[in-house]
């Protein structure tokens, strides 16, 4: 389920799990607890990087994106970080802090889509 994650993978999630940002904090208010009918974890070590929300059932990774991930150095970044989860089979989506702020709805049923797929390929 952590794919290797070393012990300070581990201490650096614990630190953002208290340092979540608002966006992050409205998607857990509508994930946790099985809203959609599967667990979901936050701030999620896998292998040496961390997903703001993982669901191991599903093998599907949510990211909350703010500005910086518009900056073209980050984007580099997050390609090769999704290459690198999708080696294990993991699916990443991901909305803006903007998207899950000013539209939470649409942001759930696009997650919802991502389930049914997922569901759909097994």
């Amino acid at each position: 389920m952590f794919y290797g994650a070393k012990a300070i993978t581990f201490q650096a999630a614990k630190t953002l799990r208290h340092n979540e940002t608002e966006a992050e904090k409205c998607l857990w208010e509508r994930l946790n607890k099985k809203q959609l009918g599967y667990k979901f974890r936050r701030q999620h070590p896998i292998k040496i990087f961390i997903a703001d929300f993982y669901c191991h059932q599903l093998k599907l990774v949510i990211e909350v994106d703010g500005g910086i991930h518009l900056l073209p150095d980050q984007r580099e970044y997050d390609i090769g970080r999704e290459e690198e989860m999708e080696q294990f089979d993991i699916r990443i989506i991901r909305f803006t802090n903007k998207e899950v702020l000013g539209n939470i709805e649409k942001v759930i049923e696009g997650i919802k889509a991502s389930i049914t797929a997922i569901e759909a390929a097994r």
